[in-house]
């Protein structure tokens, strides 16, 4: 065992820490591990979502832990960006940074891809997207999995107010101070990884940046690729019990 590391998986929109469910036992026994809810989400559906709160959730998940264990933030697609909020505004905080399938630029062209997702959402409506959720994560997940995740329930009412504080605050421009090791995992299908060399560039202060690709990968890759993922994430892992200089 290596000395221990906190690692907090902020999850995408519509789902919650349960998509984190296989993760605990991927990364090990050294890893403390934390999955928040974001507003809207989970256990905290009741919430309303805004931008401020969300921050506050991920900030609570980062200084929750135990007391001088290096930090790694890892958010996946709006948990993604919202990492990269969190980090523009503590670039010192973090031992790693990891951004999973968040890699595109949501202004310009690029925000037609959220304003897609969002539409649909509220234009299907709860039942039938929760039903269609179901459905693809029952052909694209292991049983037991889908089971927890549909347990756990989806969180729709947050989407228009947290896609828009990603298409109205986020930009790669804002990993330029961040000094963690800066980690871009896309799957090689996600239309979200479009702009991720301008991520990689931008990183400008980290100790070092590294793009990786899930081959066959869609969005959901965390879930239906999660060894890949995972030992992605270790080299951010084994990095962070290193001392920096």
């Amino acid at each position: 065992m290596g000395a221990p590391v906190r690692v907090v998986l902020v999850h995408g929109s519509q789902l919650s820490g349960a998509q984190w469910w296989r993760y605990a036992a991927l990364l090990g026994p050294d890893v403390e591990l934390a999955v928040p809810d974001l507003p809207a989400h989970g256990s905290r559906r009741d919430e309303a979502f805004t931008w401020e709160r969300a921050l506050e959730v991920v900030g609570d998940a980062v200084e929750g832990g135990t007391p001088g264990l290096p930090v790694v933030l890892v958010g996946h697609s709006l948990g993604g960006y919202l990492a990269l909020a969190w980090a523009a505004e503590h670039p010192r905080r973090l031992a790693g940074l990891g951004l999973l399938g968040a890699s595109a630029v949501p202004a310009g062209p690029g925000a037609a891809l959220y304003r897609a997702i969002a539409g649909v959402e509220q234009r299907l409506g709860v039942d039938r997207m929760s039903r269609a959720l179901d459905r693809q994560f029952a052909a694209l997940l292991p049983e037991e999995l889908a089971h927890v995740i549909k347990e756990a329930g989806y969180g729709f009412d947050g989407i228009p107010a947290a896609w828009a504080g990603v298409m109205g605050r986020c930009r790669p421009e804002m990993l330029a101070d961040v000094t963690a090791p800066v980690l871009l995992v896309n799957g090689q299908l996600d239309q979200l990884r479009v702009d991720v060399r301008r991520y990689a560039r931008a990183a400008r202060s980290a100790r070092w940046v590294r793009v990786v690709t899930v081959r066959h990968g869609l969005h959901v890759f965390p879930l239906t690729h999660p060894h890949e993922t995972a030992a992605a994430l270790w080299e951010l892992v084994t990095s962070a019990r290193r001392p920096s200089g």
